[in-house]
């Protein structure tokens, strides 16, 4: 049975965002709830796993409970992407010693013992001497040594073992294949008639094909927003194109630690952040992030460690995948990832890299921008309570994020799909069915909220961020101090 979170929920949630990833440890209505309940702001789809029928049913479920709550909450389906994989190897695990030399040959099963075949038909055309050709998630290194029509020759300089269907990751090596796949494009078309809230883009290379998907998300009448995942070398070089064509990036670090230097990652990681967060965009820090919490109750060092820098740097959410999907703790994950991201948020007036200004926020009204971070220091120079917002497309929320101060932010729209996107907001709590139209019925609608919740009492004050945006035109621009009486 699905039940409303208590009252001390509010209170004792992070600012930063949490993304979760279902699956069969958390795919069921109770479970949903319990993960909304212990802090989940959105749900992540991945559409590498299961088929329509499971997607559809998922999304179906997030969207009853959510409406059972009356908290919303976002849905981000996953596109795969072109991956690239083995095929059917002759025998299979193979064994790749150091100093021995395979052959990439064409095909989709291996001829011989030490012959390597893909689903990539055009990869013996695109290898070159030289290159650099990593297996089983980087665990296995080769470099090709001997190019001829039907077989590229690599030699093993790092050794290990492989079995079918892994991943192959060619760091550096300029590939033909179109970023989205013929099954990409029919999950996208899947995702704009469902109604799914952000679609995730996967080995994104040049803003063109963010670019391209944003089109046929539209012209479906889809306003859900690209998150455009950051894992290929190539994104890295065009970094700031990529992130002004999307809604939103990911560091999505499982891939972009194959495709680069382990050793460069977290440099890359504050470099997309500080990059997303300068764009005004939201971002996402992703993979094994509390990766031990499939199996453990309780993470290590290094993974609490992790979380807390993600939040220092700026990421306005985390996400977990295998560790609420099918890991043995779904609930117990999401509740540590709120503890930690509480405790390090204390740390975040002493980061002002993870702040935005007026004059460093891109892509915002300088208006809006303006009087959202006058707003903030009119609410700390009064110890106010909260700061709320009126806003319909979100764009006022998302400038309101990025400034980064520590007092919660309640944001209201008369627009669904923006109370939807609002689960990426770093801070931002949405708030359904408050009267956006009307500037005193809204701000007696967020007394009586703040009053029930615990979010402020008698004397407190709150501050109103609102304007004429909300009767069809104009940057906010309206600042209100509100005394509770």
């Amino acid at each position: 049975m699905v039940t409303t979170p208590g009252s001390e929920s509010f209170a004792n949630r992070a600012l930063t965002r949490i993304v979760a990833t279902l699956g069969p440890a958390s795919g069921s209505p109770e479970r949903i709830a319990e993960l909304i309940a212990a802090g989940v702001d959105v749900f992540r789809i991945n559409m590498a796993h299961g088929d329509r029928t499971a997607h559809e049913a998922l999304l179906r479920q997030v969207r009853q409970v959510s409406g059972a709550l009356r908290q919303p909450v976002g849905v981000l389906i996953d596109l795969a992407g072109p991956k690239i994989r083995l095929g059917h190897l002759f025998e299979s695990p193979t064994q790749c010693d150091e100093g021995e030399e395979f052959l990439f040959v064409r095909g989709t099963t291996a001829p011989a013992p030490r012959a390597l075949v893909s689903n990539y038909a055009a990869l013996v055309d695109e290898l070159e001497v030289g290159d650099k050709v990593l297996l089983a998630d980087g665990a296995v290194a080769m470099v090709i040594i001997e190019k001829t029509r039907d077989h590229a020759r690599a030699r093993v300089v790092n050794a290990g073992s492989i079995d079918h269907r892994q991943g192959i990751n060619l760091p550096g090596v300029k590939l033909s294949i179109p970023t989205l796949s013929a099954k990409d494009l029919e999950n996208a078309a899947w995702a704009a008639e469902a109604g799914v809230d952000m679609v995730g883009m996967s080995f994104v290379r040049e803003a063109s094909a963010v670019e391209a998907l944003t089109e046929l998300l539209r012209q479906r009448g889809s306003r859900a927003r690209v998150i455009a995942k950051i894992e290929k070398p190539e994104a890295l070089e065009n970094l700031e194109a990529i992130v002004a064509a999307s809604g939103g990036v990911m560091v999505a670090r499982g891939e972009l630690g194959v495709e680069i230097d382990v050793a460069e990652i977290a440099v890359a990681q504050k470099r997309i952040i500080k990059t997303a967060n300068r764009l005004g965009k939201p971002v996402i820090v992703a993979t094994q992030m509390l990766d031990s919490m499939q199996r453990s109750r309780r993470p290590p060092r290094a993974e609490a460690t992790d979380v807390a820098h993600a939040i220092l740097d700026g990421a306005d959410a985390c996400m977990l995948s295998g560790e609420t999907a099918v890991g043995a703790f779904p609930r117990e994950t999401v509740e540590m990832m709120n503890r930690i991201m509480r405790a390090t948020e204390k740390l975040l007036p002493q980061h002002p890299d993870a702040h935005a200004t007026p004059d460093t926020l891109e892509g915002v009204s300088p208006v809006t921008a303006s009087v959202v971070f006058g707003a903030g220091r009119i609410a700390q120079f009064l110890g106010a309570k909260l700061v709320a917002v009126a806003t319909r497309s979100g764009a006022t929320a998302l400038a309101r994020a990025k400034m980064r101060d520590p007092i919660p932010t309640l944001a209201a729209s008369d627009d669904p799909i923006t109370l939807r996107h609002l689960g990426l907001f770093w801070g931002i709590t949405a708030l359904s069915d408050a009267p956006v139209g009307d500037p005193a019925a809204f701000i007696a609608f967020v007394e009586r909220w703040a009053l029930a919740q615990g979010a402020a009492a008698s004397g407190d004050k709150i501050v109103f961020i609102i304007g004429s945006g909300l009767t069809g035109g104009g940057a906010t621009n309206q600042i209100v101090v509100h005394e509770i009486a």
